[in-house]
């Protein structure tokens, strides 16, 4: 197995979205500390405040649920790799993401909606505006999903639909990539240690410790998987053993076991 340096030696550039918190942030940090040389492109609303010294990144602002934003911020990234960039393979990172908790449409409506244009449409998006660009350089797509992508999920039921569309997407999107020089790499994380179930309307510490994993360790075991040439990972054994049991058993059984565990262990949970 290639060592994590190894794994990140074909790439110049990491293009990314939400890099300034969670997993997005572990990825720059982490990549910037194994091949410093590297140039970090970041798509968020916010500037990433990384804690590693030195390195190599330019943060354009760009709201994914916005189609215009993608697009500005999708043509400004191609121009400055050209410039600054002429040679090397781009890896992309398609992170960002976000869900809720509570009977659908809770909160509102356009908090849902607002959530499908980020999560599956800004995703798609910039695939779509980057892909010419990695055909011709070659490189790699990782696309972060979730273990809610296994098996339908009452009470995050848009959340749990977007993330089985990526993991689909991106699974056949590799199929149709092969010989190109360019793959795809789903990521589906379990409970992780992040802002994700603040914002999702839960209290933090909603979920078990045992059940979490960092943010640096998912992007650890992701970066294995892109060095292993593999097309899906769920990092941990625990979320692997899980997301096979739910994605085995028939849809309308996985649904109603959900929804009894999910009611039972997070409705207390939920922030009032």
């Amino acid at each position: 197995m290639p060592s994590l340096s190894e794994a990140l030696s074909p790439f110049s550039a990491v293009l990314l979205t939400g890099g300034s918190s969670g997993i997005g942030k572990s990825f720059i940090e982490l990549c910037g500390k194994l091949r410093p040389e590297l140039r970090f492109c970041n798509l968020s609303r916010r500037e990433p405040q990384p804690e590693v010294a030195g390195l190599i990144l330019r943060h354009f602002p760009c709201d994914l649920a916005n189609a215009g934003d993608v697009a500005r911020a999708a043509a400004a990234v191609a121009e400055d790799l050209g410039r600054e960039l002429p040679e090397g393979r781009i890896l992309l990172i398609n992170n960002s993401g976000f869900g809720s908790y509570g009977h659908f449409p809770e909160p509102n409506l356009s908090h849902q909606l607002e959530m499908l244009d980020v999560n599956i449409r800004g995703l798609v998006q910039l695939t779509g505006f980057v892909l010419p660009l990695l055909r011709a350089r070659g490189g790699a797509i990782v696309n972060v999903a979730s273990t809610a992508a296994f098996q339908p999920t009452p009470y995050m039921a848009t959340y749990g639909a977007t993330k089985t569309f990526v993991l689909h997407w991106t699974l056949a999107l590799n199929e149709e990539l092969r010989s190109t020089g360019v793959r795809a790499l789903a990521v589906c994380p379990g409970p992780t240690a992040t802002q994700f179930f603040r914002r999702a309307g839960l209290k933090q510490g909603s979920v078990s410790d045992a059940f979490s994993m960092s943010p640096e360790e998912v992007v650890r075991q992701t970066l294995r998987a892109l060095a292993a040439g593999r097309s899906l990972v769920v990092p941990g054994w625990k979320n692997k053993l899980l997301s096979s049991l739910a994605g085995a058993a028939p849809k309308p059984l996985a649904a109603r076991l959900a929804r009894v565990i999910l009611a039972r262990y997070r409705l207390s949970q939920a922030q009032r």
